[in-house]
């Protein structure tokens, strides 16, 4: 399954690196923000914003990067 990444700037005290995914049908299922490194929780992770569909409702996970989110979302999107 292939997805879409669209980078964007999100509205966000620090972290404002960010991604809208969309699945092949150009559906948006994800939104991503890329922690920054004052965070104290996850510096330096990506964060799942927000999901929709099969994302939706999850607790919301971090990543090491865009690859491993993109693996985590196909796998939620192909459990559907």
């Amino acid at each position: 399954m292939t997805l879409i990444l669209q980078p964007l700037r999100v509205a966000t005290e620090f972290d404002e690196e960010g991604a809208l995914v969309l699945d092949e049908k150009r559906r948006l299922v994800a939104v991503l923000v890329h922690l920054s490194d004052k965070n104290e929780v996850a510096p330096g992770q990506w964060y799942l914003e927000a999901g929709f569909g099969p994302v939706q409702g999850v607790a919301p996970p971090t990543f090491a990067d865009l690859d491993m989110a993109q693996n985590w979302i196909r796998r939620r999107l192909a459990s559907s």
